[in-house]
């Protein structure tokens, strides 16, 4: 047997963890409202390691798409915390308040236990918008992305209904995880059954823009531009985990749009008439406009926000289909989101508030959701090559995107990290 060694006192008091204070509490709650409100790791641990410098914390943070790892103290008696947590939807309104209240602890304003309390107020706080806007929002988004596809006055009308549609049953299984967890390959069969059924009534339209319209809130198209990102900025596990859930979305949403346009050989053919007139220009304008409109309802964003929302939209819009022209649809993605950011920064510089007020919104106009679904349908439909090709075409999207952000962060570095 071997006899028990004696620890010093000394040595047993500075291997023991720090005893947690309100600093820590603060900082916990903190990390844990970001990440539950959509905030990437990038982003996420570069603020919280800014707070905990500022409080005088020895702190080290790991975010991952389901999991918190927050570590205080010194390497040889560190406290560990690990908060288990379910990605959340983004709330740019919160994020914001949030935002506001780490600087005004950071500065001394407010004590950390009156800035815990605050991120509690803050997570209490009701809807900004209720299910009937919420639902709103989802027809806008629906319709205005039908027209931006270049699709007809038929391809908006049934993209507005089957988004409605999906709202509404997303809205009624949001309290049920084991319902919420098939939204999207339901979604896929209703808005491509949808799609075909209206061609067989209504007259011939383009079902596959029909179709990806209505689920364009659906396609995970942000979160593959910031998965790409976050491996971009090094954080290889966060990264690679939003990647494979990116993956999955769009697998299955590709398999209810398989099931449902199964509908099609049971329907008849659509009577022979002539195709209405191609609407005009102006009414992507419009699109534009009530894009705007939907995305700063969906991200849950401030009424007094909507103008710069919207000036950041049009701004990326624009230099995506400038810089596609002249050079690609790649090198296009790249210039539109090197302006967004740009833009983005210089404007969180001058109002002194984050940047990713206008830069998400203005990003989901650039991500490559429907490329990514064009790829997998033509996969579905054994076209291997075009599949592929399509494929290799989004990624590329997404890599452009990443780099024209992280290409604004160098130019135009912005006072805030979120």
């Amino acid at each position: 047997m071997c006899a028990a060694v004696a620890v010093p006192p000394e040595l047993s008091a500075s291997l023991s963890p720090p005893p947690p204070g309100p600093a820590v509490a603060f900082a916990l709650r903190l990390a844990q409202a970001l990440h539950r409100y959509g905030t990437p790791a990038h982003r996420l641990e570069g603020l919280m390691q800014r707070v905990s410098e500022r409080l005088g914390l020895e702190g080290r943070f790991f975010s991952t798409p389901t999991s918190l790892f927050s570590s205080f103290g010194p390497p040889e008696s560190l406290r560990t915390s690990l908060i288990r947590v379910e990605p959340g939807d983004l709330d740019l309104e919160r994020l914001t308040l949030l935002d506001v209240l780490a600087d005004d602890v950071i500065q001394g304003r407010l004590t950390p236990v009156e800035g815990a309390s605050k991120v509690e107020a803050i997570l209490a706080l009701p809807e900004r918008y209720g299910p009937g806007l919420q639902l709103l929002s989802w027809t806008l988004a629906g319709g205005a992305a039908g027209r931006l596809f270049g699709g007809g006055l038929r391809e908006v009308a049934v993209a507005a209904l089957s988004s409605l549609l999906i709202g509404t049953l997303g809205a009624l299984t949001r309290r049920q995880p084991t319902t919420a967890r098939v939204l999207e390959p339901v979604a896929g069969i209703f808005s491509s059954a949808l799609a075909v059924l209206a061609a067989s009534v209504m007259g011939p339209l383009s079902v596959k823009v029909a179709t990806v319209a209505g689920i364009i809130v659906l396609l995970p198209g942000l979160s593959l531009t910031v998965a790409i990102n976050e491996l971009a900025t090094r954080h290889l596990i966060s990264g690679t985990s939003r990647l494979t859930g990116a993956a999955l979305v769009f697998l299955q949403l590709g398999f209810g749009v398989a099931l449902g346009s199964r509908l099609a050989m049971l329907l008849p053919p659509p009577a022979p008439i002539p195709l209405p007139p191609a609407l005009p220009m102006w009414t992507q304008l419009v699109a534009l406009a009530l894009s705007t409109v939907a995305l700063g309802i969906l991200f849950r964003a401030r009424p007094r926000d909507w103008g710069w929302i919207a000036a950041a939209c049009t701004f990326a819009f624009a230099g995506s289909r400038l810089g596609a022209l002249l050079l690609g649809p790649q090198l296009g993605a790249f210039v539109g989101a090197l302006l967004l950011g740009i833009a983005s920064n210089a404007l969180a510089r001058l109002r002194n508030l984050p940047a990713v007020t206008t830069l998400v919104p203005g990003l989901m106009l650039l991500v490559p959701g429907s490329v990514g679904f064009h790829s997998l349908s033509s996969l579905l439909e054994r076209d291997v090559v075009a599949g592929v090709d399509t494929a290799f075409t989004m990624l590329m999207v997404s890599v452009a995107l990443a780099a024209g952000l992280l290409s604004a962060n160098a130019l135009v570095p912005s006072r805030k990290v979120l």
